[in-house]
């Protein structure tokens, strides 16, 4: 959409379908790199109980408690278990995101997360439990890192799709932290998503004419240059999904798209959206255009 959107406010005649594809491309990797980032601070947090316990007990006069700092969360065994990741050593090597990251923001957000009783309660357990092991870093994350207004401004400035990809990224990590044996790094987002994305924009691109007439037929007395330009994206969009994707179903594509209208566009473009899409969909599935597969086939 955004890819779509940048390229037709450019040429909406004649779009660069090379450059959008390539923007595509940088956006996907752009959401790897920050899913990296996101990543490292958690676990950058979670060390800091070292580095915190060395600089007390070096000061020139430590007290008793600057000698006996609990370094319990350092050696958290999902953390240890993230860090021993052969494809996350790689792409850490290859991103570097501890270049990315302040020790500033790592140390306030460890200096907050020690005034929790989320955190007394995990250093006063015994014992390795592994679901406190993953609830405290899910803690980290969730309550301390997300709500954190400069690693917000820093997400802002350097990763201008963070408001966009926010949510997603809020998952993605939810699950990473689940079950991380099940993430390649160096396919983080997989060849069959950035396939069914580079797909789907060229689509668009391609169908421009026969999307269009069938949008055009629907709006009923209403000039198509008055409709904006991103309600028009999304409708060709579903229309392609409806059209050329047949393993989505009908009803999970007019759902994505009114979402999209209501978050990206005007306050009315859901509901325009939905009536657009649901009339084009009943007039294709009538003329037996719809050739969808299930899922359970």
């Amino acid at each position: 959409m955004q890819a779509l959107y940048e390229g037709l406010q450019e040429n909406a005649d004649s779009p660069n379908a090379a450059a959008m594809i390539k923007a595509l491309q940088r956006h996907l990797d752009d959401s790897a790199d920050l899913a990296v980032t996101l990543i490292h601070t958690i676990t950058e947090v979670a060390r800091y109980a070292e580095k915190d316990a060395l600089a007390r007990a070096s000061k020139h006069l430590p007290t008793e408690s600057d000698l006996n700092v609990n370094t319990k969360l350092a050696g958290n065994t999902l953390l240890w278990h993230i860090l021993e990741l052969p494809s996350y050593q790689q792409i850490t090597h290859q991103l570097k995101p501890a270049l990315k990251i302040q020790d500033e923001w790592v140390r306030k957000i460890y200096l907050e997360l020690v005034q929790t009783s989320e955190y007394q309660n995990y250093i006063l357990t015994p014992l390795r439990d592994k679901k406190l092991e993953k609830e405290i870093l899910v803690f980290i994350f969730k309550e301390l890192l997300l709500p954190s207004e400069a690693f917000n401004d820093y997400l802002e400035e350097y990763y201008i799709h963070w408001q966009d990809d926010a949510e997603m990224m809020d998952a993605l990590i939810l699950n990473f932290l689940n079950k991380p044996d099940t993430y390649n790094f160096q396919q983080f987002i997989s060849q069959e998503k950035r396939k069914y994305a580079q797909d789907l924009l060229t689509a668009v691109i391609e169908k421009k004419e026969a999307t269009e007439t069938l949008i055009h037929a629907k709006l009923q007395n209403w000039d198509p240059e008055r409709t904006a330009l991103l309600d028009m994206i999304l409708m060709r969009m579903g229309i392609c999904e409806f059209l050329y994707f047949e393993t989505i179903p009908p009803k999970v594509t007019i759902n994505e798209y009114i979402d999209l209208a209501k978050d990206y566009s005007t306050p009315q473009s859901g509901h325009f959206v939905n009536g657009i899409l649901d009339s084009i969909h009943k007039e294709l599935a009538a003329e037996n255009k719809l050739h969808k597969v299930s899922h359970k086939k």
